[in-house]
């Protein structure tokens, strides 16, 4: 079983897309590159950033090991980008597009904790352009949010599929380095961190589709109870909702990281 398998339909309806602040470092980090600037996406799920960044970029690869999340992307990404390539494969198996093809910025969003961190920073150093940057993304989920109504939803996973974090068919493993300090031992290790503090506003209905979106409670972990599940996370969700608003409040987080050399 993919890690993802089965939600890829909700990961493009409800997985929320990157912040405008995080849209406007980036193009700012873009609008210091030559008139041709090259995109390469790893991780892309359903297209997102592509799809946030596309008017920025001469030229988009995006990369995605999951088939149905490629088939979304696609979908999404079609009417905006005609041009953009889109690859089948782990982040780590990416291979330049034609010969001479530099990325100026690799963006990696909500899936650096899936990769293999060193051997693809290794990877990035041998087609990343010399100016280029690496932006790694991201924002934790319901899963490690911390409040009342998010604490009762995660006793609610763990009552019908184990106290362990899943990870689709797996456990999850936890990644101890901080991203900045993975980004700073590699050869782009000139790191600076930009943090974006956000407060979401989620109703029932959105709570349940972002988790079938996620790898830890997609529909098909619960198996036979399923409509169970669903059934008692809206009834928990709606008592909550009648207290006031479901509220997050998070940090987005974007780390750029660069070589050393660059002015």
């Amino acid at each position: 079983m993919s890690k993802f398998a089965g939600t890829a339909r909700y990961y493009r309806l409800y997985r929320l897309g990157i912040p405008a602040e995080a849209v406007q470092l980036l193009r700012a980090e873009a609008d210091r590159l030559a008139p041709t600037r090259r995109l390469l996406d790893l991780g892309t799920g359903t297209g997102q950033v592509p799809a946030a960044l596309h008017q920025t970029f001469t030229e988009i690869d995006a990369v995605e090991p999951d088939a149905d999340m490629v088939a979304q992307a696609n979908a999404a990404l079609r009417s905006l980008i005609p041009e953009v390539r889109l690859h089948h494969q782990q982040a780590e198996d990416f291979t330049p597009p034609y010969l001479g093809w530099r990325a100026d910025l690799v963006t990696i969003c909500r899936a650096f904790h899936w990769m293999d961190q060193d051997a693809l920073l290794k990877k990035l150093d041998t087609y990343v352009a010399e100016s280029g940057v690496v932006a790694v993304m991201g924002d934790g989920s319901l899963w490690t949010a911390r409040n009342p109504w998010t604490d009762a939803l995660r006793t609610l996973i763990q009552h019908f599929l184990g106290e362990q974090r899943r990870a689709g068919d797996q456990t999850y493993a936890h990644h101890d380095r901080p991203y900045a300090q993975v980004l700073a031992d590699s050869a782009f290790s000139r790191v600076s961190e930009h943090p974006i503090a956000l407060k979401r506003v989620w109703t029932p209905e959105q709570v349940i589709g972002y988790l079938y979106s996620t790898s830890f409670a997609a529909r098909p972990l619960f198996g036979e109870a399923i409509e169970e599940f669903e059934e008692e996370a809206t009834t928990l969700l709606q008592e909550f909702a009648a207290g006031g608003p479901l509220l997050e409040e998070v940090e987005f987080q974007v780390v750029l990281a660069r070589r050393p050399t660059q002015r």
